[in-house]
């Protein structure tokens, strides 16, 4: 059945008193509605979108749909003064469909995982009406008119709504059409139209995330633009599969650092598989990737004798554990040069190819990035920096469609991690030719401005 995402922007925003439409804010490079709008135009589930926005914006959504080729957006659709508005709206627009289910989401939800969005196409299989909630950390009380508690119900049976919510097409417009018959009808919500005027329907519940937050104060801001500097990608499985292992062949792939660890394992994975694959190293061919003549060159041998270059790949980073008053001002230069101004360079040096092949430069952060942990200062610092850097870069090369991401990888069992940490048990560390196999599935993707997660699913 036909999957349409409704993402609901008529609002105007009156409680942020930001002088503009929450929706149409900027956070983490795009606006808010347009991230929201890519989650479900990169959602393989979902057939075709609509927006519903006030008319005097309808430019501004005409803008974002050819900037960012949401081809997915077919309607864009008048709002109206209160939220149902909105709602009939899209029921109107799609009353010449055939049967098919109506998915609707607010537009300042923009962190909606593709995850949620699959738990409602599963369960509109099934039922007729399903809502997106999430269970309520706090007690909730209920007050009289004068303030009094007045109930207090059960909080395991107590949650909290979210959207999307899914119907069946003939459902949601029955329940308006009765709706509307309704002289004193109201409603901030698609499914207590449907609760209320069709009550023989069972509306399931299934579950959201936290990360799902609505944009209503100026405070949820600054969260949501944390989460989005935090927000990651797990691939489902690590193993590759026949269509991706096909699509690496004859792909140029440069690697730094690939003379050992996670840049060896996806020399072999690549090359396997018939992809032309090239590594360069301080230790294997002398190139070191601090210094910007070695790095411009080695790419510029590659391009000469491919004819292009597709995808770049820098491993290299260097590790001292060791608190920072016992480490020489050589091993600090080491570290910050060789994880930050060494990445720096072969951004830098990387442009100019990966813009001719519209290609992809990838690097890889560490668990450690999220908080600075005793021990690892300059380590964790640095792929602090790697995942900020990525974030800003993916941003400033759009234009170029040059995607930028990094993996993030687990502890994994590399030559670095055994210089550091001695013999492990290997059940508690990833095997390094696991995060070759995801790193190929992201150099194939189209996301950028990712960080992508490479867990031991194992303990």
């Amino acid at each position: 059945m036909k999957n349409i995402a409704i993402i609901l922007a008529g609002g105007i925003g009156s409680r942020l008193n930001a002088g503009v439409p929450k929706q149409f804010l900027k956070i983490a490079g795009m606006s808010v509605i347009e991230h929201t709008i890519n989650v479900f135009q990169k959602h393989n589930r979902i057939d075709e979108i609509a927006v519903v926005v006030n008319n005097a914006y309808r430019g501004k959504i005409e803008s974002y749909i050819i900037k960012n080729h949401f081809t997915k957006v077919k309607k864009i659709l008048n709002s109206g003064t209160e939220r149902h508005f909105s709602s009939l709206s899209a029921i109107r627009a799609y009353e010449d469909e055939r049967e098919c289910n109506l998915i609707f989401h607010d537009s300042v939800r923009p962190l909606i995982g593709a995850f949620t969005i699959d738990r409602v196409i599963e369960a509109l299989e099934e039922y007729e009406a399903v809502d997106v909630a999430i269970p309520s950390a706090d007690t909730v009380i209920e007050v009289n008119d004068e303030n009094n508690i007045q109930t207090i119900p059960i909080r395991n049976r107590v949650k909290r709504g979210q959207t999307p919510q899914g119907f069946r097409y003939s459902l949601i417009k029955r329940a308006y059409d009765k709706a509307l018959q309704d002289p004193s009808f109201t409603t901030t919500d698609d499914c207590g139209v449907v609760l209320k005027y069709c009550p023989e329907v069972k509306i399931h519940v299934v579950e959201g995330e936290d990360a799902n937050m609505k944009l209503t104060y100026k405070e949820d801001l600054y969260l949501i633009e944390k989460l989005f500097q935090l927000k990651t990608t797990d691939f489902k499985t690590k193993e590759l599969t026949e269509q991706e292992s096909l699509a690496l062949r004859g792909k140029v792939i440069v690697i730094f650092g690939g003379s050992s660890g996670i840049g060896l394992e996806l020399l072999n994975v690549c090359q396997t598989r018939g992809a032309r694959t090239f590594s360069f190293s301080r230790h294997g061919n002398h190139v070191d990737i601090r210094n910007p003549e070695q790095v411009r060159e080695a790419l510029q041998n590659i391009y000469q004798q491919e004819g292009r270059i597709d995808y770049i790949v820098n491993t290299a980073s260097v590790l001292y554990k060791e608190p920072l008053t016992h480490m020489s001002y050589a091993q600090i230069d080491e570290s910050i040069d060789t994880n930050y101004r060494g990445m720096v360079i072969v951004a830098k040096e990387s442009f100019k190819f990966l813009q001719e092949s519209k290609g992809q430069l990838l690097f890889y952060t560490s668990s450690s990035y999220t908080r600075g942990r005793m021990d690892y200062t300059i380590y964790s610092s640095t792929k602090c920096a790697t995942v900020n850097f990525v974030q800003a870069l993916s941003e400033e090369w759009a234009y170029a469609n040059i995607r930028v991401n990094c993996v993030n990888p687990e502890r994994t069992k590399t030559p670095m991690r055994v210089k550091n940490f001695g013999i492990e048990p290997d059940n508690t560390l990833l095997d390094p030719r696991e995060v070759a196999n995801v790193t190929v599935k992201v150099l194939l993707s189209e996301l950028t401005g990712q960080v992508v997660d490479v867990k031991i699913k194992n303990i």
